[in-house]
């Protein structure tokens, strides 16, 4: 049985959608298969696969298109870049858009070392670099929420213009209920990854989705293998430090903090740790705020982004 209290509940729904569930009916796991590049990039015309190899000799995957300002986007746990997709198509139109898949999720390489918060911010500092672009505005969503901060707490922002930061949780308060449901939540990955994958993905949408979409973005989910999915999660909010509320004090450039409802708190977080900051948020929107309102969710990044020339 995988029962938890209701905050708990609220908590990882807000961090990966995943909506209550009384029970979840174990099963096999099963094979998994890694997303192939061209697959994505069939569905994204006017966007190239583009890779780099970080300085730990990892080869990492993104979709590059379009000139001007650059935007990277930087998806969440075992999310793969072209869930960004309303982004990349509105933007390119406008700037240079960089979508990066972060080590062993989307197209780029499985591997066994690396799969926690700081070498993943790592590989995305290496990746702005790699660009060799004017300064940058970062976009984070959910984890990589965690991964952008940590690369500003280690690396600083001279790389970047401004940052994005998208329905993120950045703390888990110790011998709290929201800590307990993450230790539980890790059990059941383990117990029934098929299962727990589907309902995480479907979760994350409170707006009707396709379901070769869902589908879609389920398998790709799963192409991040079980134990490095296990290692990535509990390295930001199981193991170690849980708190990362004290990188806000390094961000010296324009934040812009977008949530759902459930993230109130730590959007006021930010507004209140970040002096040049502003947010926006989603009252109807599920985790997937850019999925479910692409089109406000662009006008609002767009505005942000016109803001910083």
């Amino acid at each position: 049985m995988f029962r938890v209290c209701s905050a708990a509940v609220g908590a990882l729904a807000a961090l990966s959608g995943l909506p209550c569930m009384a029970q979840v009916t174990a099963r096999r796991a099963v094979a998994i298969v890694a997303v192939q590049a061209d697959a994505q990039t069939a569905a994204l015309p006017g966007l190239a696969d583009q890779w780099f190899v970080t300085s730990d000799s990892v080869r990492l995957h993104y979709l590059s298109g379009g000139s001007g300002p650059t935007i990277v986007f930087v998806p969440g746990w075992t999310m793969p870049a072209e869930i960004w997709e309303p982004q990349l198509r509105y933007f390119v139109r406008s700037h240079r858009v960089i979508a990066l898949d972060p080590r062993s999720q989307g197209a780029s390489d499985r591997v066994s070392e690396g799969n926690f918060v700081d070498r993943r911010a790592q590989d995305v500092h290496e990746l702005l670099r790699h660009l060799g672009a004017q300064p940058v505005v970062l976009v984070g969503w959910s984890l990589g929420v965690v991964e952008v901060l940590r690369l500003v707490e280690r690396f600083g922002t001279a790389d970047i213009t401004g940052l994005v930061l998208v329905d993120g949780l950045i703390w888990v308060t110790p011998n709290s209920s929201m800590e307990a449901f993450f230790d539980s939540a890790l059990v059941h990955l383990l117990r029934d990854r098929r299962a727990f994958t589907a309902t995480f993905v479907r979760g994350m949408y409170r707006t009707p989705q396709d379901p070769r979409y869902l589908e879609r973005i389920t398998h790709a989910a799963l192409s991040t293998p079980t134990p490095t999915a296990y290692t990535v999660l509990a390295s930001a909010y199981a193991v170690g430090r849980r708190d990362w509320r004290s990188a806000l004090s390094r961000v010296d450039r324009p934040v812009l903090c977008v949530g759902t409802a459930f993230m109130r708190e730590t959007a006021d977080t930010v507004r209140a740790r970040v002096r040049d900051s502003e947010v926006e948020i989603f009252e109807q929107a599920g985790h997937a705020v850019f999925v479910d309102e692409p089109e406000r969710f662009n006008r609002v990044v767009e505005r942000f982004v016109q803001r910083l020339r």
